[in-house]
C-alpha cells in the first residue's frame, strides 16, 4: 500500500539528502519531528511513503533510537505519519490534517524581525550557491538542471513547495562547495517550510516558476551576477509574502480575542 520511493518527477536527489542530514543539536526529539514535518509539508516525503527504519533514521540524524521513536510519536499525534505492524509494516506518511496547523503554529511563535532576518540569511546562502554554480557547473550540468526544472510542476502549493525546495538544493549541489551545500541543507531544513508558505498564493507560484527558470538560464550562461540577483529578488518576494501572512494571522488572533471579550 505504501510507496517506498517517491515519484521521480517531484524532487531532485539533493532534496532528499537534506531531509536526513545530521541534526546540529543531536538528542532532541523535537528536532527530529520538525525535520520530518518540514519534509512532509514541503512534499519531499510523499503521502503513503514509508520512512526509513528507526535504526536508520537514528544513524542518519546522529541521534539515539529512542529520540527518533519519540519524534515519530509526535508526528503520529499530528496525524502526519501512521505506524503499521507486521512484515510490511513501518512508519508511513499520511495526508493527515496537521500540515497547515503545524506551520501556522510555528509562524505564530516567530516575530516579524526574525522572519525578515531569516529571509536575508537564506538568500545570502542560496545567492552564493547560485553565483558559484554559474561559475563552476559544466554545460551538461546546467542543461540537466534546466531539463529537470522544465518537468517540475508548480500547479499546486504542495508541488510548488516541493519542487522549489528541490531546485534550491540542486543549485547548491552545482556550487561544488561541500560547505555551501551543508549550510544550504541546514538553512533550508530550518527555514524553508516557512519561507515557502508564500507559494500558497497562485500568482506567487507562477512568478516563482518563471524566476526559477531564469535562475537556471543564468547558471547555464555562467552569469553569476545575474543568478545571484534573481535569487535575492525571489527570496525577497517570499519574505514579503510570508510577512503578509503573518500580519493576517495576527489580525485574526486580535479579532478573535475581541470577540471573546465582548461575548
Amino acid at each position: 500500500m505504501g510507496k517506498d520511493q517517491p515519484s521521480a518527477t517531484r524532487v531532485g536527489p539533493a532534496a532528499r539528502e537534506a531531509i536526513f542530514a545530521q541534526l546540529a543539536d543531536a538528542g532532541r526529539a523535537e528536532q527530529v519531528a520538525r525535520r520530518l514535518t518540514d519534509a512532509i509539508i514541503l512534499g519531499v516525503l510523499e503521502d503513503g511513503e514509508r520512512l526509513p527504519s528507526e535504526t536508520e533514521l537514528a544513524r542518519r540524524f546522529g541521534v539515539a533510537v529512542i529520540t527518533v521513536r519519540e519524534g515519530l510519536g509526535m508526528l503520529r499525534e499530528s496525524q502526519l505519519v501512521e505506524t503499521r505492524r507486521g512484515r510490511d509494516g513501518g512508519s508511513f506518511v499520511t495526508s493527515g490534517t496537521g500540515h497547515e496547523g503545524a506551520l501556522e503554529a510555528r509562524l505564530r511563535t516567530v516575530s516579524r524581525v526574525e522572519l525578515a532576518d531569516m529571509a536575508v540569511y537564506f538568500a545570502t546562502i542560496l545567492g552564493g550557491c547560485a553565483e558559484r554554480a554559474a561559475a563552476r557547473s559544466t554545460d551538461e550540468e546546467g542543461d540537466r538542471l534546466a531539463t529537470w526544472l522544465s518537468g517540475a510542476s508548480f500547479d499546486s502549493p504542495a508541488a510548488a513547495r516541493a519542487n522549489t525546495g528541490g531546485f534550491y538544493l540542486e543549485v547548491a549541489v552545482l556550487s561544488q562547495s561541500p560547505r555551501l551545500v551543508r549550510e544550504q541543507i541546514r538553512v533550508q531544513a530550518e527555514y524553508g517550510p516557512l519561507l515557502l508558505l508564500a507559494l500558497d498564493d497562485g500568482a506567487e507560484r507562477e512568478s516563482t516558476a518563471r524566476v526559477n527558470a531564469l535562475i537556471a538560464d543564468a547558471i547555464r550562461a555562467h552569469d553569476g551576477d545575474r543568478a545571484r540577483e534573481l535569487v535575492l529578488g525571489q527570496l525577497d518576494a517570499h519574505s514579503r509574502g510570508l510577512l503578509r501572512a503573518k500580519d493576517a494571522m495576527d489580525r485574526e488572533a486580535v479579532s478573535r480575542g475581541r470577540t471573546r471579550t465582548h461575548a
